[in-house]
């Protein structure tokens, strides 16, 4: 394949990019690139922040990581999970994770789903034992347990589900004040579907691409054309002008990284697949709530995703993609190489 002619269209539901639009009854959405990064940026946009729960469950979970934190405690919650990523090498961690796939299709047989048995085991399980969980396989169910009901909106069965998880993480002996503990739990939390998410991805649009274009560079514009998160919210807590229009304070705010990763302000031909394109995804977010494990996330999928390309072509399926929030794609590979 020539890497000029892959065209990614935008996955069902992707806005087109404009002005700031209101809805009465959802609040706004922000598709330009400019806007959204404008909001990520902007003190007067804060992220929702969680309420406090029983110890050990998930609303006791949610309530202490930084992700869902005021703005006084994100900067202290957030150093907790910037210093346990910085002893962890991510260039092992992208050792590990090809070591860990390539045994896994040795052990396959003709065919195998990438999102099953790879995307959500694999980045895991190996930053799990990085950061000192006693058993790195149980991790993986309950960690996708807990990411199943992170976000609000879960059903009762789910919120039950992720409290019983919540349990499991806290017994496998994580040290630390419980705060601590939440954070270290949050990160992987945090890695859980979203790097799922871009090494199904890859794995689906990358596989066809020639040797020569270098797996980060695949990661990268993968991340821009379907990205593994499409979305994220903020509320106004002051006024804020996006595009002539003018935001109030309480509003909320739907960011469409989506839409804005193919802006062509932004991105010139924004449908193509250009490997290196600099300044590639707000996916990541920007400013003091940017991924702070960006680095890792990246070096786990490329572990996968490399050996993905060198032993196995990818097989058709349809992808399913659920609105404002992660991409689910039932990816399957056959290998062909072992």
């Amino acid at each position: 394949m020539i890497v000029d002619e892959l065209v990614i269209p935008p996955a069902p539901g992707t806005p087109s990019c404009g002005p700031p639009v209101l809805d009465p009854d959802t609040g706004w959405t922000v598709t330009r690139y400019a806007d959204v990064w404008a909001v990520l940026t902007d003190p007067a946009c804060q992220v929702p922040v969680a309420g406090d729960g029983p110890p050990g469950t998930l609303a006791w979970l949610r309530g202490a990581v930084s992700r869902f934190s005021t703005p006084e405690r994100h900067p202290a919650r957030r150093a907790v999970g910037v210093a346990a990523l910085a002893a962890v090498d991510p260039d092992e961690l992208r050792v590990e994770a090809a070591r860990l796939t390539g045994d896994t299709l040795d052990r396959a047989g003709d065919r195998l789903d990438v999102m099953a048995v790879l995307a959500r085991r694999v980045p895991l399980r190996v930053l799990a034992a990085r950061l000192g969980l006693a058993d790195p396989d149980a991790v993986v169910p309950a960690v996708t347990a807990v990411a199943a009901a992170y976000h609000p909106g879960a059903d009762a069965a789910s919120v039950a589900a992720a409290d019983a998880a919540v349990a499991t993480l806290l017994a496998m002996g994580l040290p630390g004040p419980p705060e601590a503990v939440a954070n270290r739990i949050g990160l992987l939390v945090q890695a859980c579907d979203a790097t799922a998410g871009l090494v199904g991805a890859a794995a689906r649009h990358g596989l066809a691409l020639p040797p020569t274009v270098p797996t980060t560079e695949l990661l990268a514009e993968v991340l821009r054309l379907d990205p593994p998160v499409r979305g994220t919210r903020r509320v106004t807590v002051a006024p804020v002008r996006l595009s002539g229009a003018d935001l109030p304070p309480g509003d909320e705010v739907l960011l469409r990284f989506d839409a804005a990763n193919r802006d062509p302000a932004a991105h010139g031909d924004p449908d193509r697949f250009v490997p290196g394109r600099p300044g590639a995804s707000l996916t990541f977010g920007a400013g003091p709530r940017g991924c702070p494990g960006q680095r890792h996330a990246l070096a786990l999928a490329a572990g996968v995703v490399d050996v993905l390309r060198r032993r196995c072509r990818v097989v058709a399926a349809p992808a399913t993609h659920e609105p404002h929030a992660l991409l689910r794609v039932p990816t399957t590979v056959e290998v062909v190489s072992r």
